[in-house]
């Protein structure tokens, strides 16, 4: 073989070679599929787009953003995740239960304490949330990696609400929870179970008087417009979780799992940031927009009538779990307790 059928061969070779690793990197870069809860702007769109600027700047990856609506309701995307049709969801805790019952625990009220801080603080070094949780997810076919809050839960009602007995004959929306039914029971109110697509309807006509949900969710929903009356209980904070498919998950490469996990690292760190006043921005544009709406911050001695009617639903929660959620809550405690006197 002559030396410029040798020099030929080889440079043939170097191009199959290369040809050949471009193929493989093609096939090791995916396109990820994450669907969330909300409406564009919101808090887990905000954290699927911080995910998805981590992924995709330090990786070959895409990611492909579904909003509320675009592949159906809460339970249809985590349907779609666990049939690994999705690969990310976000969904809280409030449609999570009847999937994973212990998870009904951040419904239980006057648990989370509403101080932004320690509530922060509280996600951020729980065992209950980093280490307890994660195992539950992990037997319904889920990676759990982030848990983070949103809001402090906000009640919309047709007329101002101060103590339980004013919540008597309201059909109060609930999403569809055992645990925030029987909360809201609790209170004095007759909980309806309704999918969030038919809530504004249901509030225009009266079916229902009221709701809760954070309030960046009720200015972006525009749910003052027909429940105008905002009650501020200081129950609880709204929770959501962000998880994978457990086999997709398993199924990455190292790397591809650390970039996952540091992806959703990030997100946590700027949803943080993010939601820092968010609260008093969204009730502020509210306020502006309608001259109808009323604003109630419950004091001490109201928020302790409510307080009383909490131990029922702690109750009936242990009763929904059994020996697993007894010792959740006591690990919630106990790390709600260190956090606070720390």
């Amino acid at each position: 073989m002559s030396r410029m059928s040798k020099l030929k061969k080889l440079a043939g070779l170097s191009a199959f070679a290369f040809a050949a690793m471009t193929a493989v990197n093609s096939v090791h870069a995916a396109n990820w599929r994450y669907a969330h809860e909300e409406y564009e702007g919101d808090v887990q769109d905000v954290f699927a787009y911080k995910f998805k600027e981590y992924i995709e700047e330090n990786s070959d990856h895409t990611l492909q953003i579904y909003r509320f609506g675009e592949l159906g309701e809460s339970d249809d995307i985590m349907e779609q995740t666990q049939a690994g049709i999705l690969n990310f969801v976000n969904q809280s805790p409030g449609f999570t239960g009847a999937l994973i019952p212990e998870a009904q625990i951040f419904f239980i009220p006057y648990l989370m304490p509403t101080d932004m801080n320690t509530v922060i603080k509280f996600f951020r070094e729980s065992e209950a949330i980093n280490e307890d949780f994660p195992e539950l997810y992990a037997d319904k076919g889920l990676e759990l990696l982030k848990m983070y809050p949103e809001g402090e839960m906000v009640v919309t009602v047709d007329e101002p609400v101060t103590k339980p007995e004013d919540f008597n004959n309201k059909k109060i929306r609930v999403m569809t929870n055992p645990l925030l039914s029987e909360t809201y029971a609790a209170f004095g109110a007759t909980p309806t179970p309704l999918p969030w697509g038919e809530v504004y309807g249901a509030l225009q006509t009266n079916m229902i008087q009221g709701q809760e949900n954070p309030i960046f969710w009720i200015e972006s929903g525009g749910l003052y417009e027909v429940s105008p009356n905002l009650v501020f209980t200081s129950h609880g904070w709204f929770t959501t979780a962000m998880m994978a498919n457990k086999s997709f998950y398993e199924d990455l490469a190292p790397q591809d799992k650390e970039l996952v996990q540091m992806a959703a690292d990030y997100a946590f760190e700027e949803i943080i940031k993010h939601i820092d006043g968010l609260a008093d921005e969204a009730l502020a544009k509210i306020q502006k927009a309608s001259d109808e709406v009323t604003v109630t911050r419950l004091n001490d001695e109201q928020i302790a009538a409510f307080k009383e009617r909490a131990p029922q639903v702690e109750k009936k929660f242990i009763e929904m779990t059994g020996e697993s959620g007894k010792e959740l809550l006591n690990q919630f405690k106990e790390d709600l307790k260190e956090v606070q006197s720390n």
